[in-house]
């Protein structure tokens, strides 16, 4: 996950917490979250980038909507970067 960008990981944890990730619920979701309007032409090519590196599956809704699902891999590569942030923040919390 190092090779990500914080956008890319945002997106990656997105699909991981949707029920039905789509397209316009995961753009929706990052608008609520950065407070700003997020450009198709940001979305889906990080998207398309998360896709191509085996993080996230992406299959048809219908014929104008693409749906996304995290890979084995993704989830691997989440629990490992929250390992990674718990040997630090960790204490932060107790």
């Amino acid at each position: 996950m190092y090779d990500l960008t914080t956008f890319q990981r945002d997106l990656l944890y997105v699909v991981a917490g949707l029920d039905e990730p789509h397209g316009l619920a995961i753009k929706e979701e990052l608008e609520t979250y950065y407070e700003k309007e997020i450009h198709h032409g940001r979305l889906y090519p990080n998207l398309d980038t998360i896709v191509e590196k085996g993080l996230i599956d992406k299959g048809q809704l219908d014929r104008r909507t693409n749906v996304y699902s995290l890979t084995q891999r993704g989830r691997r590569e989440i629990e490992a970067h929250r390992e990674w942030e718990d040997q630090y923040v960790t204490d932060l919390f107790d």
